[in-house]
C-alpha cells in the first residue's frame, strides 16, 4: 500500500455521498507498499480502506479483483470485500483514478516472521487456492516468465547504479529461465503477491488476506515459491529452512503437491526471485517525485535469487 494521489476534504466529501456509510471521522494514507494510493477512512459506524487505482493497473483488470475478493469471502476466506455504494456499484472514480472502498480487516502483518506463521500461512493460501476454483473469471500473469524481458529493458541501461554488472547477471538469468520455464504444472487463481504486509495475525492466528491486485492465473506452485522468498529468508539474508518446511508441509495437507510442482519448485523461486528483483528495480530506478512510499531495495531479491541459482532439489526448502 501507498500514496501518490492526494485525496482534499471536498474530493473525499462529494466521494462519500454515494454512499451510506455514516459521518467521515478520520481519514489518513497509508505509506506501505508500492501500487495504489491508500487511505485509512473511519466513520461513525466502521472503518473502512479506501483504495486509489494508479498507473500500473489496467481498469480492465479491476472486475477480476472486486469479483475475486467477494468471491472467496463467500467461500470462507476472510479477506477485504467491496463495499457497494447506494447505486450498487462498488467502483468509481476519485481524482480521476478508478477508487474503491472495501471492508477493514482485523489484525496486525508480522514484523518478525516465527515458523508457526509461516505454518499458518501455508494452510490459509491452500484453503484460497482452492476457494478460487469456483471463480469463473480469469486473468493471465502480465509478471510471469514473458513479462519479465519488457521490465529488464526498461532498467538494462541505469542496473549498474545499483549494482555493476547486474545487468549482465539479470540477462543470463532471463535467457536460462526462459528456456527451462516449466509448463503443464496445476494452475488457478494465485495471490501472486503474499508478502508479511499482505497477511494479517491476531495473536497466534492468522484473521486473513489482503490486496489482491496481483491476483491472476497461473502455477498454484509459483504462489508458493514466491512466499518461499517472501517468508522464509533472514533479515540477514540466511535461507530459514525450518519456515520452509512449516510454509510447504502445512500446504501440502490442504491440497498436495504434484510431482511435477516439486521437481519444479527451485526454478519457480528461482523466478519467483528475478520478478520481483526486475519490479523493484524498475521502481527504484523510476520513483515517482513526491510520492510517500520509500522503493524496496532490489538487492534483496539480488541475493535470493544466488541462493536459489545454488538449489538442485526440494530437499533444500525442507521436503523429502
Amino acid at each position: 500500500m501507498a500514496v501518490y494521489t492526494e485525496v482534499s476534504d471536498d474530493d473525499l466529501r462529494t466521494f462519500m455521498a454515494d454512499y451510506d456509510l455514516g459521518e467521515v471521522v478520520s481519514f489518513k494514507g497509508i505509506a506501505e507498499g508500492v501500487e495504489n494510493s491508500n487511505y485509512l477512512l473511519q466513520t461513525d459506524r466502521s472503518n473502512f480502506i479506501l483504495t486509489l487505482y494508479e498507473k500500473r493497473v489496467d481498469p480492465d483488470d479491476l472486475p477480476f479483483f472486486l469479483g475475486l475478493m467477494e468471491h472467496l469471502a463467500e467461500n470462507g476466506i476472510s479477506c477485504p470485500t467491496p463495499i457497494h455504494g447506494r447505486d450498487g456499484s462498488a467502483l468509481r472514480t476519485l481524482c480521476g483514478r478508478p477508487a474503491v472502498i472495501v471492508t477493514y480487516l482485523q489484525g496486525l502483518w508480522p514484523r518478525r516472521i516465527w515458523p508457526d506463521q509461516c505454518s499458518a500461512l501455508g494452510e490459509a493460501l491452500a484453503s484460497m487456492h482452492l476457494a478460487a476454483s469456483s471463480f469463473r473469471l480469469t486473468r493471465a500473469n502480465a509478471l510471469s516468465v514473458g513479462g519479465w524481458r519488457p521490465v529488464f529493458e526498461k532498467c538494462a541501461a541505469r542496473a549498474h547504479e545499483v549494482r555493476g554488472g547486474l545487468s549482465e547477471d539479470i540477462e543470463a538469468e532471463l535467457g536460462a529461465l526462459e528456456a527451462a520455464w516449466p509448463e503443464d504444472l496445476p494452475t488457478g487463481v494465485i495471490h501472486a503477491d503474499l508478502f508479511p504486509d499482505n497477511v494479517f495475525f491476531m495473536g497466534d492466528r492468522l484473521s486473513g488476506l489482503i490486496d489482491f491486485y496481483f491476483a491472476c492465473n497461473d502455477f498454484f506452485a509459483y504462489d508458493l515459491a514466491i512466499c518461499l522468498n517472501a517468508w522464509c529468508f533472514e533479515p540477514d539474508g540466511a535461507f530459514n529452512i525450518t519456515k520452509a518446511r512449516k510454509l510447504l508441509r502445512s500446504y501440502q495437507k490442504v491440497r498436495p503437491f504434484s510431482d511435477a510442482e516439486l521437481a519444479a519448485l527451485p526454478y519457480l523461486a528461482r523466478g519467483s526471485a528475478l520478478r520481483f528483483l526486475l519490479t523493484r528495480l524498475h521502481d527504484w530506478l523510476h520513483h515517482p517525485e513526491g510520492a510517500m512510499v520509500k522503493p524496496k531495495d532490489p538487492l534483496e531479491y539480488d541475493r535470493k535469487l544466488r541462493f536459489h541459482q545454488g538449489v538442485s532439489s526440494p530437499a533444500a526448502y525442507g521436503l523429502d
